[in-house]
């Protein structure tokens, strides 16, 4: 049984999913002091926590066995990366789950100062003046919306802002200009165009090149009576410089949601009238805060397992020297190299990595990840990223990576090909908007389905029939069917890739080979 401390509260949703995994002992210990957790972790895998865990010396001696730590968030401030890295522990958080909320709040915040919003409301509510000529605002529509950060959130706030018909500047110099004009805004190159905009948004993470991204030095460059907001990260804007530019008139509202100290109850930006706050907000919504915990739950299982460490802040690959989307590659990398260990279980002699369309210039931060995935099921806990390059060497494995530029299907394409003394076994998978991982082809069968729970391979002689067969024997069994998915290839042949709720037994997989069509079938869990 793998062992899951959640140290914070989180949705229930995602208790349920660990709490019915039948590998999975779940222990929620929320509700204990601090001190009394840090004594209850000795025998933890994984450990879930949010914000009011601190994970530093303290908390690290206490867990001899953990192998990760999900941050239920996004947000690792709370998190001593370097020190879970010495001991061993990958730091994995949860950056996309709350991007819808990020992304409304932002534009409240927008509408909030375009229209005056918080004062009206004050005004009537707690003066109970009726002073309609106190509050001219101005419309969204036609302003220049410059947003700096063009990823998951700053992508959506401008296409939300070019539906209120704004005119949008994207600066991010981390993407692709097509990501930019396919939302309909204008890629700039020249951060003083950004400072030239009417609103000014920013959706970037906080380090040593954003922190003070906007200065005084930056905001003598804004237009007069100019609207800044920020509900990404404090310090972000520099608060002293941002406080006189609120004061001297120079910047006409500011919606803020973080702060560079937190909780941010003294900040003197609270003293000005034309500043409208919330408390670190962006996350708080229902929905978000049930996604991240199902998220959070995912990668919880799915670490303790061994299968991937899904946004993982302290693997092998530099996240300073390559773009975020090829993080999803290193998990997809890794998923794909576990399929292909489990359809063939014999010696491995050779992999090849095949890397198509962008993604092929990071072909070599794939390779660690390709082994992991391929060697796990048979060493389980004695491979890791570190060991991984050394046992491949030792097994007399040989790696190929090959780099193609564009791919005739997809956008970019991963494709594993592991060679056995049994024969060999190719798969393929790729990356959608979003982050939406896919298995894209196994052997010469093009499917597409999430690589993610129990799987079902069944391969057949390509005769009517038997689809039904199939789930006649599952539904006998009281096996529910979650997906189902079916290719052919030229040799009059079908594959059906079936994602199934519960583990299929031994008698049940020997019933379904026993239907005539059969021509193999495997089990595979992800």
């Amino acid at each position: 049984m793998y062992r899951i401390v959640v140290c914070d509260h989180i949705h229930q949703k995602g208790l349920d999913m660990l709490s019915s995994q039948s590998d999975i002992a779940m222990l929620n210990l929320a509700t204990l002091p601090k001190d009394e957790l840090l004594k209850s972790l000795h025998n933890a895998d994984v450990a879930i926590t949010r914000s009011s865990t601190s994970v530093g010396e303290e908390f690290l001696a206490n867990v001899p066995n953990l192998k990760a730590i999900v941050r239920a968030g996004v947000g690792v401030d709370n998190v001593d990366i370097d020190a879970c890295s010495k001991q061993g522990i990958v730091v994995m958080n949860v950056p996309t789950a709350n991007t819808i909320a990020a992304v409304e709040l932002t534009m409240t915040h927008i509408l909030s100062a375009i229209r005056n919003f918080p004062g009206a409301n004050a005004q009537l509510k707690v003066e109970r003046k009726w002073k309609r000529e106190d509050w001219y605002g101005t419309e969204l529509k036609g302003k220049r919306v410059g947003v700096i950060g063009f990823g998951n959130i700053g992508s959506r706030v401008g296409i939300r802002c070019k539906a209120f018909e704004a005119e949008v500047l994207a600066y991010d110099p981390y993407i692709h200009p097509s990501k930019a004009i396919n939302a309909g805004a204008s890629y700039v190159k020249d951060f003083d165009e950004i400072l030239h905009c009417d609103i000014i948004t920013i959706h970037t993470p906080k380090n040593a090149e954003t922190k003070n991204m906007i200065t005084a030095k930056e905001i003598a460059k804004m237009k007069d009576g100019v609207i800044l907001i920020n509900c990404a990260r404090g310090g972000l804007y520099n608060e002293q410089d941002l406080y006189d530019g609120l004061v001297s008139g120079k910047i006409r509202w500011a919606g803020i949601d973080v702060f560079e100290k937190e909780p941010g109850t003294t900040c003197k930006l609270l003293d000005l009238p034309n500043v409208y706050v919330t408390p670190h907000i962006g996350a708080n919504t229902l929905e978000s805060q049930e996604e991240i915990a199902k998220q959070a739950a995912q990668a919880a299982m799915e670490a303790a397992r061994g299968i991937s460490y899904p946004n993982a802040l302290n693997l092998p690959s530099n996240t300073a020297q390559i773009p975020a989307f090829v993080a999803q590659y290193t998990e997809l990398t890794q998923k794909l190299g576990f399929l292909c260990s489990q359809l063939d279980k014999s010696v491995l002699n050779s992999l090849e990595i095949t890397a198509q369309g962008e993604i092929s210039k990071y072909v070599d931060s794939l390779e660690t990840y390709a082994v992991v995935g391929v060697l796990k099921p048979s060493l389980d806990d004695k491979i890791n990223y570190i060991n991984a390059p050394f046992i491949a060497q030792d097994r007399g494995i040989k790696i190929q990576k090959t780099a193609l530029e564009g791919s005739k299907t997809y956008k970019n394409l991963i494709t594993l090909t592991a060679r056995t003394n049994n024969g060999s076994i190719s798969v393929s998978g790729t990356v959608f908007d979003d982050n939406i991982i896919r298995v894209s082809a196994i052997n010469e069968f093009e499917v597409l389905i999430e690589p993610k729970g129990r799987m079902l391979l069944f391969k057949n002689t390509d005769v009517p029939g038997v689809i039904g067969s199939v789930g006649q024997i599952l539904g006998k069994h009281q096996i529910n069917i979650a997906d189902f998915r079916l290719a052919r290839n030229t040799k009059k042949e079908a594959l059906a890739v079936i994602l199934v709720d519960n583990m299929v037994s031994a008698e049940v997989l020997q019933e379904l080979s026993g239907i005539s069509a059969c021509i193999s079938l495997q089990m595979v869990v992800i």
